[in-house]
């Protein structure tokens, strides 16, 4: 009887990891759809088809080498699929506390849900540079990203290994990143700050006195399906976090992660608004998707430990910092067509700082430790890459192309055929 409730745990373990793997997947779907809704008709078809190359060369380099850099989970997954059942049961059944212990489950699950996270990272990236980078370039930095400078970072801190062999942000520091707010989210922001630095900003976005020209998205409903599908898919990204599902403890942990993911988005959403409005005195669409993607962000680095209510603050708050940056970010000519580095750069800082609020075991030093190592590699290993394949191929394209759109000269199709409008 005892086995029979061990392989029901692992299944269930198993399954839910699974699922919400394929939930965060789904996450891709949402940058694609919020991307090709906030960038011009003209650079639609480029921008989806770096979003879903992006994933498979995510994939595929995860597969490669970059869970081994992360994990050690061996190159190229050779042997993941082998599993022995009585190994299995004797795990469960030499742990003094059986089945309310820590999680067991498919190694092949675990390699899918971290790949997953992966991608996510590398799409945060797309949108910032969208509308003037080469198409090749772009696909060059992800193989890199993807396969070395995410893994490394992710080695360092949920992979527990030591930085360079010197100092351990877990160990040493006590940084607690659940979900990946700086992990995830401010490493893809770091690494698109690089890429847009170099890159510059689009052909008109700015005047010659310095004033800040808007250029409106051409499909705001298709962003706000993006957003809808990104407020999903993070209920996996969270809630699969927990790594357990199968006793009362966990379950329990699940449904408290899952109701403050959900909050820490409406408070998001509610404070950008709110602020959208008193700047403006106008209910700015693009600014409550945004408003709602950093509440979820501020609140991935530590969804189990607060209220609701202070969940809801947290994405308060994250909604206000989100639309100051954006703000702050084009005065300081630094063009994100999307709102990206702001989203899950600034926001992401905050929700890595905000953590020992609610989580007796981290520290603001700790927390600060990590997320200064986070974004120091990333952004200069980030900022190396780019300038190496801006040396050898370019970043950017020509003028002709980006006036013509980069739908024309780097995929050779028009996402809407029927309209002349550029």
């Amino acid at each position: 009887m005892e086995n029979n409730i061990y392989e029901l745990q692992y299944a269930m373990d198993t399954f839910y990891f699974l699922v919400c793997g394929a939930l965060v997947m789904w996450m891709a779907a949402g940058f694609a759809m919020l991307e090709a809704g906030l960038v011009r008709a003209k650079n639609t078809t480029e921008i989806l088809t770096k979003n879903i190359a992006l994933y498979a060369i995510a994939c595929t380099m995860y597969l490669v080498c970059g869970y081994e850099l992360m994990y050690g989970g061996g190159f190229f997954l050779d042997g993941i699929a082998d599993v022995d059942p009585a190994a299995v049961l004797g795990d469960f059944a030499a742990r003094e506390d059986g089945f309310q212990g820590g999680s067991i489950y498919a190694g092949a699950s675990d390699f899918f849900f971290q790949v997953v996270f992966v991608a996510t990272a590398m799409s945060i990236v797309s949108g910032a540079v969208a509308e003037r980078m080469k198409l090749g370039a772009f696909m060059v930095f992800a193989v890199v990203m993807t396969g070395f400078i995410y893994p490394m970072e992710g080695s360092w801190t949920w992979g527990g290994n030591s930085v360079f062999g010197m100092f351990s942000l877990g160990d040493d520091f006590g940084f607690s990143d659940f979900a990946g707010s700086g992990i995830v989210h401010m490493a893809g922001a770091a690494a698109a700050l690089a890429g847009v630095i170099l890159l510059g900003a689009r052909k008109g976005k700015y005047g010659p006195n310095g004033e800040i020209r808007a250029i409106p998205g051409a499909n705001l409903p298709l962003a706000t399906l993006g957003c809808f599908i990104l407020w999903m898919g993070w209920f996996g990204f969270n809630g699969g976090s927990v790594l357990k599902l199968g006793d009362i403890a966990n379950a329990n942990a699940v449904a408290v992660v899952f109701t403050n993911t959900n909050a820490a988005a409406a408070g998001g959403l509610i404070g950008a608004l709110l602020l959208a409005f008193v700047l403006f005195r106008k209910a700015d669409l693009t600014m409550c998707l945004n408003g709602a993607l950093a509440g979820l962000v501020a609140i991935t680095a530590e969804p189990s430990t607060p209220t609701p209510f202070v969940a809801t603050l947290i994405g308060f708050v994250g909604g206000l910092i989100v639309v100051v940056a954006i703000l702050t970010l084009d005065k300081m000519k630094i063009d994100d067509p999307v709102g990206a580095i702001s989203v899950h750069g600034v926001v992401g800082l905050f929700g890595l700082m905000v953590v020992p609020v609610t989580n007796d075991g981290a520290s603001f030093g700790g927390q600060l430790m990590g997320a200064i190592t986070i974004f120091v590699w990333v952004f200069v290993a980030s900022f190396i890459t780019w300038m190496i394949i801006k040396a050898v191929m370019g970043l950017r394209v020509s003028e002709e192309a980006e006036y013509e759109g980069v739908d024309i000269s780097e995929c050779g199709m028009e996402a809407y055929p029927e309209f002349t409008g550029k």
